[in-house]
């Protein structure tokens, strides 16, 4: 029996992106399937993280920012004119570079979208903390100290409570956006693995510059330059045989 063919969760086609008059996405297409890890990569510049937050439209906050092409969630144009974008940003959720916690308890970080979204009941609140901080692969480190302020963590911990928050208003795809660049190696074997796990549950869109980890835990990998995707494969195909002179060069450690 043949597999099963997979679901593309989200989509560019053809997209293009501005900062004012600056181009800094170029015709770009790719893909991202369910349940797989796609990883962005490239040099510094290239537009991974611009194109990352195209896809929860995080870029709308930026004056002048300007989007042409599509972005599709389940073949929905995200840019549509009935689109909520906070319910959109609650689908698509988001892990930024630096940890980020609220200046707030460990138990009030991840109860905070909650709220804001009406949820009040104490005991359904702690049930979803304590199932987002185990989704986190955090809960076993905190369970005793959800009263504490969530700066009191380490910066690993912080990382995994800001993706325990992500996970607690039940997103269906996970962006990060080097997630790792600003922790330990220890506390990025944990992200690493906890990555592993949430890809069975969640479609996950990394960013990374980092070679190494790209083809540790992603399935599919998109080398950007310039602004424009060079080339999009599985994640084996793009470390060991390269279509493109340009992609093993820099996969090799040529540049970049």
């Amino acid at each position: 029996m043949s597999a099963e063919p997979l679901k593309i969760r989200m989509e560019a086609r053809n997209l293009n992106f501005y900062y004012g008059a600056k181009k800094a996405l170029n015709k770009v297409d790719i893909a991202c399937y369910e349940n797989r890890v796609t990883a962005i990569i490239g040099p510094s510049g290239c537009g991974k993280s611009t194109f990352i937050r195209t896809l929860n439209r995080m870029n709308d906050v930026i004056p002048g920012a300007r989007v042409e092409g599509k972005v599709l969630l389940d073949g929905k144009d995200i840019h549509g004119p009935d689109v909520d974008v906070v319910e959109l940003r609650r689908r698509v959720g988001m892990v930024f570079q630096k940890p980020n916690p609220f200046p707030k308890s460990i138990f009030d970080n991840i109860a905070y979208g909650l709220r804001i979204n009406g949820m009040r009941d104490k005991r359904t609140l702690e049930d979803v903390v304590e199932k987002s901080l185990r989704g986190a692969a955090l809960w076993e480190e905190v369970k005793d100290r959800l009263d504490e302020n969530a700066f009191s963590l380490s910066g690993g911990q912080q990382q995994r409570l800001c993706i325990a928050r992500a996970l607690a208003v039940e997103p269906e795809v996970i962006l990060f956006d080097e997630p790792c660049s600003a922790i330990d190696p220890i506390a990025t074997a944990k992200i690493e693995d906890l990555i592993e796990t949430l890809k069975k549950r969640y479609t996950v869109i990394i960013v990374t510059h980092n070679m190494q980890q790209a083809a540790r835990v992603s399935d599919y990998a998109a080398f950007m330059m310039l602004g424009e995707l060079v080339e999009f494969d599985v994640t084996e195909k793009i470390f060991t045989a390269p279509t493109n002179k340009l992609t093993e060069d820099y996969v090799t450690g040529r540049f970049g």
